[in-house]
């Protein structure tokens, strides 16, 4: 059965605190009347026919106003962690920088692997420049999968950008040994074209996203700078069928709920995992070290 993660106070507990996290979900999911199975297993060890998938935006490129949201160093310890004490097998990563990736992916060792997708500033005149992090090993920005198994199909998928400002993407692959399909998208924010700032281009990118999947077996989000449809967001507009019907998110409790907890500062949710697939946990961690919060899933692959 699907579980709910613990009250939004415990979003900020630490690791060392994990297992009193894991009873106070089980008891508050109790007391909803949700019906909680969850088998407290160590992340190292993941349970058999299941994948632990995370999407996280690093908000490691400094010049994006990530200055104070910690060092290099910090973001490459947080992001390991995902893996270590979170069990992730597969991260999609926004705001990454080349170089750090890298630097994860030779720690965890020679099974791990990485595709990556640099971001592009665009001119009035159409010519395209890779954007670069700001220390000098760090290399270009942009967004990434993450993955303890061989990734094949790599590919990134079309989708309209700003005539002017800054080209994000969706990237997509799939892991080789449970045979799913993963896509990271970053989608452009409202107001992000410096030519015609009234252009509205998630929707034409969300269609493509959910076009670009199986309807089963993926597990596709990212940064998707949007707010979940419902009658308080304008831009619900925006969604389209897939999304919620098709594929669930990782803390959609029914078919007709849109609710759930932010996975940014400013109190929105902004980050997102769908997926086809049996959903058996969902999570949201503050790694403390970016403005967005980490979303952790896992799934039933058989």
């Amino acid at each position: 059965m699907f579980s709910l993660p613990a009250r939004p106070r415990l979003l900020r507990q630490r690791h060392g605190r994990r297992r009193a996290l894991a009873a106070t979900a089980i008891v508050a999911a109790l007391a909803a009347g949700v019906t909680a199975a969850l088998t407290l297993r160590s992340p190292h060890s993941p349970a058999p026919g299941t994948l632990t998938v995370a999407t996280w935006n690093m908000c490691g490129i400094r010049q994006w106003h990530c200055a104070a949201t910690g060092s290099p160093e910090r973001k490459r310890r947080a992001l390991t962690g995902l893996v270590t004490d979170d069990g992730a097998r597969v991260v999609l990563l926004q705001e990454a920088c080349a170089g750090d990736v890298a630097a994860v992916r030779r720690t965890l060792g020679t099974s791990w692997h990485t595709a990556f997708r640099p971001y592009l500033s665009r001119d009035a005149v159409g010519r395209t420049t890779p954007i670069r992090c700001a220390g000098a090993a760090q290399g270009e920005a942009g967004y990434a999968i993450l993955a303890g198994y061989p990734l094949v199909s790599v590919a990134s998928v079309p989708a309209q950008q700003p005539t002017v400002g800054v080209t994000r993407g969706i990237l997509c692959a799939t892991v080789k040994t449970p045979g799913i399909r993963v896509c990271d998208a970053h989608l452009s924010p409202a107001h992000s074209d410096a030519a015609h700032p009234g252009w509205e281009f998630r929707d034409d990118q969300l269609k493509a996203l959910a076009a670009a999947v199986p309807s089963r077996r993926t597990v596709y989000g990212g940064d998707l700078n949007v707010n979940p449809p419902g009658p308080r967001n304008p831009a619900s507009w925006v969604w389209p069928a897939g999304p919620y019907t098709v594929q669930r998110e990782c803390a959609q409790t029914s078919a007709t709920s849109r609710a759930a907890r932010p996975t940014h500062a400013s109190g929105h949710k902004l980050d997102y995992l769908f997926t086809g697939l049996e959903r058996s946990r969902c999570t949201v961690r503050d790694l403390n070290a970016s403005d967005h919060y980490a979303l952790v899933m896992r799934v039933r692959t058989g």
